[in-house]
């Protein structure tokens, strides 16, 4: 009988749903009745933030960097985000991509060239305007942007992957925390656990198009004059929203994957021209420099807190990058993990943690040195005075005084509108993953939260409370701070019991077989060198011998009073052992296609080579059993659940 149709509003979960936008309405009222109130809470409340809890952000970050790094030398970092047959869904330039735009991609066109000048004007320590200045500079914005940042991503990611596609729970938040609060994940303590991270995912989105939009405007009024005002800023808002509707209309692979190659492009082409159109050597000599002091320093950042030099500074920069940080975790993390699926942890770990890390220190040195070029050899103070003056201004003024300066401009205003476009397009997509009920939502729902959006950040630019949006933006981070070493606690105790298990199914012992009827070693070799079947044949296997050999061994465990359940499959047969309050015992035999061996003869290019191949509870196991005779099965069947066993014998608890 065919399934129901669901109404419009079908695929919503209303706990998540309805109480983000409630949240969002009260939020709007208090700003538009009190903003000058509300303003100067959040500003006190940021202080006091900061004040108090500066080591505590520090120590965390830390911390999630050492996880990682122990996570991915161990024997976790083999196994998959996904059964053990899974492979990546998408090729190393899209993933790049995809990951790189939606994490900061924006921000080093905003930060590339402005953050090293207010350093380099305004330094932690020591005198300004030095050459000492502009060496801490680029210091301090390669830890700021570096590895750090996208520590934060990857843990969130790597959670969020590990339990969703390696044991098959939601993609959202609340699963990252299973291990610790078991099935209350899909209560009303996982349904707060989703509100409070799409809250941060709106709220960061809406802040960045609010302050974003000053870059794009700055850049079309140096390009065409086009005038600098809350107007114009409020139709490129539209405009940008209208464009990533557009793409949250095509989906994740036309849309989103699409547009992040794009900018990838754009961004290589804008950055090998200050490359080659600027002082080449001295930016591979400085950019290099640059790098080795960030490496040999970054024990020492990690743990600064300027205790001894209390000015401030750290919670103006370090504290609220790391703020910022972790309060968008969840929208880049579950973004990172939907497109991550088929990896191995030490891949996506170093991938994600590695890959953007090095461009970023790329484009941050080009740019940066270059800057700082312009202003120590070449003295460009009119840069540094704009710089001071409007930050937003300061790429389009940079490159004011390289060749093709309009040309590149224009490039630039490109590059961020489309940064802008990913940003908001990924955020819509992530938004409905956490307030839907599954990830197969009609297209309004995706549109509605990217609409949503835009309509927070007009208001909230028309009304002057985007400080404040920015401010409860980054207050959100400490809660969430607690929220993420509970994850790190949970992850890293699914991961040992992940790990226990794939070592004991290696190193059990297992009984020698006793097979009644052995096969001769020709015979034998005939099975091993077994022609290609097709699918009919293999499945018709499946149906008798290996139904049979399911048969004959339940029989066997129900003697010994134990559940056991033969399920057919799509494409094979499942036993099921059941072990109660313990981990089940899984036996599969499925009908794969596969790719034959070249070296068989009578083979055709165009006939599918199918096996039966042996499914256990974490996935594949790259062996095939066709023409095996029901004692075989039998025999493999008892191997497996005898390694299983053994498994279960290490981890349970002593009564």
């Amino acid at each position: 009988m065919p399934s129901e149709k669901l109404p419009w509003w079908g695929n919503i979960n209303p706990n998540v749903f309805i109480s983000t936008v409630a949240v969002i309405a009260i939020f709007l009222a208090v700003v538009l009745l009190a903003p000058n109130s509300f303003e100067l809470l959040t500003q006190r409340m940021n202080q006091w933030i900061t004040d108090s809890f500066s080591w505590f952000y520090v120590l965390s970050v830390a911390v999630f960097l050492i996880l990682l790094i122990y996570i991915a030398l161990s024997d976790m970092g083999k196994i998959k985000l996904g059964p053990d047959h899974s492979q990546p869904e998408y090729h190393q330039g899209s993933w790049f991509a995809m990951l790189f735009t939606a994490g900061m991609g924006i921000g080093l066109m905003f930060f590339g060239v402005a953050e090293p000048v207010m350093h380099y004007v305004s330094p932690p320590v020591g005198e300004p305007a030095t050459i000492q200045a502009a060496q801490q500079a680029m210091r301090i914005s390669f830890f700021h942007w570096g590895i750090h940042a996208w520590a934060i991503y990857a843990l969130v990611g790597l959670a969020l992957a590990y339990f969703a596609y390696r044991h098959n729970l939601p993609l959202k938040v609340r699963s990252a925390l299973y291990p610790l609060i078991g099935s209350k994940i899909y209560g009303p303590l996982g349904d707060g656990i989703d509100t409070f991270a799409t809250l941060g995912t709106v709220f960061g989105i809406a802040t960045t198009l609010g302050f974003g939009v000053t870059q794009i405007n700055s850049g079309l009024n140096y390009l065409f004059g086009i005038e600098q005002s809350a107007s114009t800023q409020m139709i490129l808002i539209i405009v940008v929203s209208s464009m990533a509707s557009l793409s949250v209309f095509f989906g994740l692979d036309k849309g989103i994957k699409r547009l992040s190659e794009l900018n990838l492009v754009l961004a290589v082409v804008l950055l090998l021209f200050v490359f080659i159109t600027g002082p080449s050597i001295y930016l591979l000599q400085t950019t290099i420099q640059n790098i080795g002091q960030y490496a040999s320093n970054l024990f020492h950042m990690t743990f600064n807190l300027y205790a001894y030099q209390p000015s401030g500074w750290i919670g103006g920069w370090t504290i609220m990058y790391w703020a910022w940080w972790i309060s968008w975790s969840p929208f880049v993390g579950l973004f990172i993990a939907r497109v991550s699926k088929g990896r191995s942890i030490r891949e996506f770990i170093v991938g994600v943690m590695l890959i953007p890390t090095g461009f970023t220190l790329v484009w941050m040195g080009f740019m940066g040195n270059a800057a700082l070029n312009s202003i120590l050899h070449e003295a460009n103070l009119q840069l540094m005075t704009a710089v001071q003056q409007d930050s937003s201004v300061a790429l389009f003024e940079f490159l004011s005084n390289l060749p093709f300066a309009s040309i590149m401009s224009l490039l630039a205003t490109l590059l961020v509108m489309l940064f802008f476009v990913t940003s908001a397009d990924s955020g819509a997509l992530v938004t409905d993953f956490l307030t839907a009920k599954t990830e197969h939502s009609p297209v309004w729902q995706r549109l509605f939260w990217t609409v949503l959006m835009a309509v927070l950040a007009i208001i909230l630019l028309l009304a002057g409370g985007l400080s404040a949006l920015q401010s409860a933006t980054i207050m959100s981070a400490l809660p969430f701070t607690f929220i993420l070493l509970l994850m790190c606690w949970g992850l890293l105790k699914a991961l040992r019991l992940d790990v226990t298990k794939m070592n004991a199914l290696q190193e059990a012992r297992i009984t020698p077989r006793a097979i009644h009827n052995p096969r001769s070693w020709q015979q034998r070799l005939g099975l091993i060198m077994h022609y290609p079947h097709s699918q009919a044949e293999v499945e018709q296997y499946i149906q008798t011998q290996v139904q049979q050999a399911f048969e004959n061994i339940q029989k066997e465990f129900q003697k010994r009073h134990l559940t056991v359940s033969i399920d057919s499959l799509a494409d094979g047969l499942r036993l099921k052992v059941d072990h109660q309050h313990e981990i089940n015992f899984i036996y599969q035999v499925v009908s794969r296609e596969t790719v034959p061996p070249s070296f068989m003869p009578e083979v055709t290019a165009d006939a599918p080579f199918y096996q039966a191949e042996v499914f256990l509870r974490e996935g594949g196991q790259n062996y095939d059993v066709m023409d095996w005779t029901q004692e075989d099965l039998l025999q493999d069947i008892l191997d497996q659940y005898e390694r299983h066993l053994y498994f279960l014998s290490i981890v349970r608890s002593p009564e």
